[in-house]
């Protein structure tokens, strides 16, 4: 792991951009240099780890005392994309303006970016855990396919807050039924993007005994602000 830049914050955050091999990431710590747990926070498909609301919750939850990381695996950000890859994106589009069925455009969009995405996070996982002041245990919040994978296949990972959404890939609703750890679910009631039942049914096949779902009134970027705090209590409660 290569750190680039580093800078201090005002909100008493430290942030420093890093590259681990092609992998460009963000790590906010707080100022002080105690052992910390560390939060891993992934943006939804296809965004960059720079999106404003993804920021300015790595730095609210790092200032609550934990280390918060964020990378942009392969085909986010600004990482390159193949032609297919912007054809189907482009179709996507087109074919959720039109209303017409987008299943079939989604699944062969993003179940191959949750495959190729899983294990760079578990590459960028294993390096910032060999950092001085991060310790165990793990937590994930954001991008809910993603975070399926990582639940299951990641055994550090011990507690996820997930950002609801209906169009997971096929391979994802089967192995939620395997996810056994804590889940706090927020789910925007209105979503444009996202069938509320597929969302709910989704909630409801998780194999977790603890697991709670918020459901907040409005679009799919109305959440309130308010999760965030009772995020970082959701991880007091299971990585401090």
């Amino acid at each position: 792991m290569h750190f680039t830049s580093e800078r201090r914050l005002d909100d008493g955050v430290v942030a420093r951009e890093f590259t681990l091999g092609e992998i460009p990431g963000t790590l906010w710590t707080p100022e002080y240099a105690a052992p910390v747990p560390l939060v891993l926070m992934a943006h939804n498909n296809g965004m960059a780890r720079t999106e404003p609301r993804l920021v300015a919750r790595a730095r609210h939850t790092a200032a609550a005392g934990y280390a918060v990381a964020s990378i942009d695996a392969a085909g986010c950000g600004d990482r390159p994309r193949s032609a297919a890859d912007e054809r189907v994106r482009a179709d996507l589009r087109r074919a959720m303006r039109a209303g017409e069925p987008v299943d079939e455009i989604f699944e062969s969009l993003v179940g191959p970016l949750v495959e190729n995405a899983a294990p760079e996070w578990r590459t960028a996982l294993d390096a910032l855990l060999a950092l001085p002041g991060i310790g165990g245990p793990v937590g994930y919040s954001g991008w809910m396919a993603l975070g399926i994978r990582l639940a299951v296949d990641e055994p550090r990972v011990a507690a996820a807050g997930f950002f609801a959404g209906g169009f997971v890939p096929r391979a994802q609703r089967e192995e939620a039924r395997r996810v056994s750890v804590p889940l706090l679910v927020l789910l925007q009631w209105d979503d444009e993007g996202n069938p509320r039942q597929r969302a709910l049914d989704l909630f409801d096949a998780f194999g977790s005994k603890e697991k709670t779902m918020h459901a907040n009134m409005g679009g799919h970027t109305g959440t309130p602000w308010f999760e965030v705090r009772d995020g970082d209590r959701f991880f007091g409660r299971h990585l401090k």
